[in-house]
């Protein structure tokens, strides 16, 4: 018992850092600020004040948005990074920017400021329990849960299992309580169909069809559950899906370099699979296209691609 018990353990707390990348940041409301449009920053006009309610929508910081468009919207790291600086300054009661903020560190390697700014997501979600309880209880989970990515970043894996297995326990206890108060809100079930997706595509006992059922049904903005379908389908090795996801995901954020990144892996995959050239070619050509934008990518992300680029070149020139 104790040996089937402990691949799973083992499985998860590998993914932990992972998973926190992504969910802190996908479960939020944003408007379009009117500077935005003079940065080029995409805008769709259906999209002012919140995106994911029609009703009662809830409102964060125009810097917070902006950090929060420049990252999801761009894959423009160096202008979210400008916005969350004005962001912790104006807007130091706003959960989501300094859950950004952490994945920032995370992504320069500052372990430091990683530790600082996943404890600044907690207390600031514990505040907002008391005028925001759905708000407040979803980011205290975030806040959690990037307690536990920063433990097994800091402690690695044997030692930090313990303690990031008892964060995960708090992050499902207080999005049960979001849950409680709407369980159909778009902003909850987007970050928790996040979690539920790569847990699903990771563990032998989890169901991938019914995490992305639920993204789906309930989530929003349609981009970002697009992109995290086609992510599920990719590890998944569920290549024609996860083909036809991304390009949804295109057609809505086609400025983002990360987007056909995502798209080229998923060629590359393909083609490999099917022994097909012309798919392999067309991955080079998103390989390609997410590199014309790499000054305003994470340096080691830039590398990753560039390494993903030249196997996909050997593959089409073998030998």
């Amino acid at each position: 018992m104790t040996k089937r018990f402990s691949s799973p353990r083992l499985v998860v707390s590998a993914r932990l850092t992972k998973l926190a990348q992504t969910a802190f940041g996908v479960a939020i409301a944003f408007g379009v600020a009117p500077w935005a449009i003079a940065l080029n920053l995409w805008v769709n006009p259906s999209l002012a004040g919140d995106p994911f309610r029609n009703r009662e929508p809830h409102q964060i910081g125009d810097q917070t948005e902006a950090a929060f468009k420049a990252i999801f919207q761009q894959g423009n790291y160096p202008a979210a990074q400008r916005y969350l600086e004005q962001a912790l300054s104006k807007e130091p009661n706003e959960p989501l920017a300094y859950a950004m903020s952490a994945s920032l560190a995370y992504g320069n390697k500052d372990w430091a400021k990683l530790d600082t700014y996943s404890q600044k997501t907690l207390e600031t979600g514990q505040k907002l329990i008391s005028s925001d309880p759905l708000r407040g209880n979803l980011y205290t989970a975030v806040g959690h849960f990037l307690k536990g990515a920063a433990i097994i970043t800091r402690e690695g894996t044997v030692n930090g299992v313990p303690q990031a297995f008892s964060r995960l326990r708090q992050v499902y206890e207080y999005l049960d309580k979001a849950e409680a108060i709407s369980a159909n809100d778009p902003e909850l079930n987007l970050i928790k169909g996040y979690m539920d997706l790569l847990l699903a595509v990771n563990l032998p006992f989890a169901s991938p069809d019914q995490a992305i059922g639920r993204l789906e049904k309930n989530a929003a903005p349609g981009y970002l559950v697009d992109r995290g379908i086609a992510l599920a389908y990719r590890d998944l090795k569920r290549y024609p899906q996860a083909l036809e996801y991304v390009n949804r995901a295109i057609k809505t954020t086609s400025d983002n370099p990360e987007i056909y990144y995502l798209k080229a892996q998923i060629l590359k995959q393909l083609g490999q699979r099917e022994k097909s050239q012309q798919m392999i070619q067309e991955a080079i050509a998103n390989f390609d296209k997410a590199l014309t934008k790499k000054s305003q990518l994470p340096g080691d992300l830039v590398k990753q691609i560039e390494r993903e680029r030249s196997s996909a070149v050997s593959l089409k020139n073998p030998g």
